[in-house]
């Protein structure tokens, strides 16, 4: 299959093909991510909560996500890479975004960056664009700014937010971003906002009306203890098949049943 590119993603709306975002954290990941087809592999800030343990993306550095974009880069082939520019990153400026951008580029092999914001960000996104590098937005319910949305809430209920968010999406469209992510949005707004725009939607809490759809790794796989978010779909129970074969492992250990005649050398 060919490899996926940012103008490629436009196509696939054009044509009506829903585009698949999976998150991936590690080596491993990137592998089955491949394996499975997926258009899209985003190193999110995410892994912050589902990786490290934090109680939100905040705390996330641009070291530890170049640290995860390396391991990530090694297992690709077809899909675009995506990586998130951690909270204060790039909220200082356009020549701050520049400079974390330019390094998950380099030391990463990022193919593109994400940003959470709308038209206050556009001078950045343009800047990024002219200096060659491929921006995908992120509106919405918007986790770096948990604290100051007073949690993690559907946002732009209301009629002044709902226009507000529109215009950030076409803000952003027009300063170059190639994609857009909507989160935490209700769906007639993401179905509205997709039609208005020219670059896909990429959704995630925001219903079918996306041109794609971007899920995260430990949601998916039921990899973590506990129901996931209200938006998101276990396919397989992860966590609980670890435990199961750690709890095989350590009967056998006790039971001093292995290692066996198998796994012990003549």
């Amino acid at each position: 299959m060919p490899k996926v590119r940012t103008a490629g993603l436009v196509a696939l709306k054009q044509a009506r093909q829903p585009i698949t975002c999976v998150t991936a954290y590690d080596y491993p990941s990137a592998l089955a991510l491949e394996k499975a087809g997926i258009d899209v592999c985003l190193v999110g800030d995410s892994l912050g909560m589902v990786v490290l343990g934090y109680e939100s993306t905040v705390p996330v550095t641009l070291e530890e996500m170049i640290h995860h974009a390396r391991a990530v880069k090694r297992g690709l082939k077809r899909a675009l890479l995506v990586v998130d520019l951690p909270f204060l990153t790039y909220q200082l400026g356009p020549l701050q975004a520049l400079e974390s951008a330019g390094r998950l580029m380099k030391e990463a092999g990022a193919e593109a960056v994400k940003l959470e914001g709308g038209a206050q960000l556009a001078p950045t996104v343009a800047l990024l664009r002219q200096a060659g590098v491929a921006v995908m937005g992120h509106l919405g319910l918007t986790p770096q700014s948990v604290h100051a949305m007073g949690g993690y809430r559907i946002q732009a209920r209301a009629k002044p937010e709902a226009a507000r968010l529109l215009k950030d999406a076409l803000a952003l469209q027009a300063a170059g971003a190639f994609a857009v992510v909507l989160e935490g949005i209700p769906q007639a707004l993401t179905a509205r906002v997709t039609r208005r725009l020219a670059i896909p939607t990429i959704g995630i809490g925001a219903g079918p009306g996306c041109d794609g759809q971007v899920q995260v790794w430990h949601d998916l796989h039921g990899a973590l203890p506990g129901r996931g978010p209200k938006h998101a779909k276990a396919f397989g129970g992860q966590f609980q098949a670890q435990v199961l074969a750690l709890a095989a492992y350590a009967g056998q250990v006790r039971g001093r049943r292995f290692p066996g005649p198998d796994e012990t050398p003549a």
